[in-house]
C-alpha cells in the first residue's frame, strides 16, 4: 500500500456508542495499525440541535473501553485540528466563498414551505424529489429583491449536468451514479452551518485521510462528495462501505429492536469483558481464514484484511456473542470478574454496599464457583439465587430425590458428621461425605443427590463440597433438621 494510511472515525455527539458506530471505529482501528498508518477521530457537531451534554465524552470513553487507542483528536491534538467540526468554521467559509466566486455554488432564498410544495408537485407527477434550480441563476437584482423581503439564503453546489460519478469500492467494487439524479445540493444552511457531505469531504482532504471505511449507508453520499473533491481538484480518498448489521431476523438493526442490546455503555454495565467484544464486534462483517473466531487484538490487528470484509449482511448473532463472553470470563483472572460481579450483588442487595473481609472472601469464593457459567458478570445474580433463599422449593425431580427410601438415613448421617465436628471448609465437607457413604452404603446419585436437593433445591449445581461451605455451617444445619423433620 502505497502512501500513508490515515483513517478516522468521526461520530456525532448525538448519544451513547452505537455497536454500528463501534464497528466503524473497530474496522477502521484495525486497518490502522495492520498499515502502521494513523487513526483519527474527528467530532461532527455541526447538528447542534441534536448534539447532548456529555455526548462527546460518552463515545471517547466507550472507544477507549473496548480497547482503542488514537493518533488524533480532540484530547490528543494532532497538527491537522481543530478536531470538532464547530471549531473549524473560519476553514469552510474560505472554500464555500471559493466555490461562489467561482459560480460553483449559489445563493438559494427558497423558504421551506416553497421547497415542500415543490417535493410534493414532483412526487404527484410520479418523480423522485429532487431541487429545480429555481435560484440556480438569479441576477443581482433578483437577489437584492428576495433578501429585501428578508430572506436568508442557504448556498447550493451547481451540480455538473449530465456527468457518470465512478469510484472502486473496496468493499462493493466499482460503483456508478449519474449526476441528473442528483439536484443542486445545499453545501451551507441558512444559519451558515456547512452540511455534511460539504465538511466531511473538506475535513477528509485537509486531514489527508486515505481510505473512508464506513457504513453502506453512505453510499449515497459519496457521489456528493465527489463532486466536491472534483470542484477543487482533488484526489479523493479510497471509499470501502460496510454492510449493514442485522437482527437475526435479518431486519436492518434498529435501536427500537429490544431483542438485541445495541449501546457499548450497555455491555459494560451487565460485566461483559471488552476484548470479547472487540472480537465479537470484529468478526460482524469481516471473517479471517480458518475455523477459528476467538483472537487478541493483537491478534486481530495481524489479520485483518480489508479483502475479507463481507459483501453479505452481518448477522448479530446473540447466542454467539453470549458463547464468546462466557469463553473469555473462563479464561480470565477470577479477581476480575470478582471485580466485576460483586457489585451486582451488592445493586440486588444480595450483598451490603460495604463488605468485611470476611464478607468479600465469601463473595469472591462465590463468584469463582460460577465463573465457568457466566456470560456475563450481571448473571452471577441469578445464577447464585440459592444462597440467599429463605425458603427452598422443590420442582417434581426434587421431590422424587426426596423420596428415596434411603434419604432419611442419608440425610441424618451426614447431619450427625457436621454437629460433631468443629472443621467446616470444603476439604473436610468431602472427607464428610465419604464417611457417609461407608457408614451408609449408599453411594452415587442415592448418596450426592439427596444432600444436594436438601441444601439446595435443586438435583444439579456446582461443586457440591465447594456449595456447602458457601451455604455455610449454621444454614446447612437449619435446612438439613428442616428437611428430615419433614420427612
Amino acid at each position: 500500500m502505497t502512501g500513508e494510511v490515515r483513517v478516522r472515525y468521526a461520530p456525532s455527539p448525538t448519544g451513547h456508542l452505537h455497536i454500528g458506530n463501534a464497528r466503524t471505529a473497530l474496522f477502521n482501528y484495525l486497518f490502522a495499525r495492520k498499515n502502521n498508518g494513523k487513526f483519527i477521530i474527528r467530532i461532527e457537531d455541526t447538528d447542534v440541535k441534536r448534539n447532548v451534554e456529555g455526548g462527546e465524552q460518552s463515545q471517547l470513553k466507550y472507544l477507549k473501553w473496548l480497547g482503542m487507542d488514537w493518533d488524533e483528536s480532540v484530547d490528543v491534538g494532532g497538527e491537522y485540528g481543530p478536531y470538532r467540526q464547530t471549531e473549524r468554521l473560519d476553514i469552510y467559509k474560505e472554500y464555500w466563498q471559493d466555490l461562489l466566486d467561482r459560480g460553483l455554488a449559489y445563493r438559494c432564498y427558497c423558504t421551506e414551505e416553497e421547497l415542500e410544495q415543490e417535493r410534493e408537485e414532483q412526487m404527484a407527477r410520479g418523480e423522485t424529489p429532487r431541487y429545480s434550480g429555481k435560484h440556480r441563476d438569479l441576477t443581482e437584482e433578483q437577489r437584492q429583491a428576495l433578501e429585501a423581503e428578508g430572506r436568508v439564503a442557504s448556498i447550493r453546489f451547481r451540480v455538473p449536468e449530465d456527468r457518470v460519478y465512478t469510484f472502486d469500492d473496496m468493499v462493493k467494487g466499482t460503483i456508478s451514479f449519474n449526476s441528473k439524479e442528483t439536484g443542486d445540493f445545499v453545501i451551507v444552511k441558512k444559519d451558515g452551518i456547512p452540511t455534511y457531505n460539504f465538511a466531511v469531504a473538506l475535513d477528509d482532504h485537509l486531514m489527508k485521510i486515505s481510505h473512508v471505511l464506513r457504513g453502506e449507508d453512505h453510499i449515497s453520499n459519496t457521489p456528493r462528495q465527489l463532486m466536491i473533491y472534483e470542484a477543487f481538484g482533488w484526489e479523493p480518498p479510497q471509499f470501502g462501505h460496510m454492510t449493514l448489521i442485522v437482527g437475526e431476523d435479518h431486519k436492518k438493526l434498529s435501536k427500537r429492536n429490544e431483542s438485541i442490546i445495541q449501546f457499548i455503555e450497555q455491555y459494560d454495565q451487565l460485566g461483559y469483558l471488552p476484548e470479547a467484544l472487540f472480537n465479537f464486534i470484529s468478526l460482524l462483517g469481516w471473517s479471517p481464514e480458518g475455523e477459528e473466531e476467538v483472537f487478541s487484538q493483537e491478534q486481530l490487528i495481524s489479520i485483518f484484511d480489508e479483502h475479507r470484509l463481507s459483501k453479505s449482511p452481518a448477522v448479530f448473532d446473540t447466542n454467539k456473542l453470549a458463547h464468546m463472553n462466557n469463553t473469555y470470563i473462563k479464561n480470565a483472572d477470577p479477581d476480575r470478574i470478582a471485580d466485576l460481579a460483586i457489585p451486582h450483588l451488592q445493586k440486588a442487595s444480595r450483598l451490603p454496599s460495604e463488605l468485611t473481609a470476611e464478607q468479600e472472601e465469601w463473595a469472591r469464593a462465590l463468584v469463582a464457583l460460577y465463573q465457568e457459567q457466566m456470560t456475563a458478570a450481571s448473571d452471577i445474580v441469578d445464577l447464585s439465587e440459592v444462597f440467599f433463599r429463605t425458603h427452598l422449593e422443590l420442582d417434581a425431580e426434587g421431590i422424587e430425590v426426596m423420596g428415596g427410601e434411603q434419604v432419611p438415613a442419608v440425610l441424618s448421617a451426614f447431619l450427625a458428621k457436621i454437629e460433631q465436628s468443629d472443621e467446616f471448609n470444603a476439604q473436610k465437607i468431602a472427607a464428610m461425605i465419604k464417611e457417609v457413604q461407608k457408614e451408609t452404603e449408599f453411594k452415587g446419585k442415592q448418596l450426592f443427590m439427596p444432600i444436594r436437593v436438601a441444601l439446595t433445591g435443586q438435583t444439579h449445581g456446582r461443586d457440591l463440597n465447594q456449595t456447602i461451605w458457601l451455604l455455610g455451617r449454621d444454614r446447612v444445619l437449619d435446612r438439613l433438621r428442616s428437611q428430615i423433620k419433614g420427612a
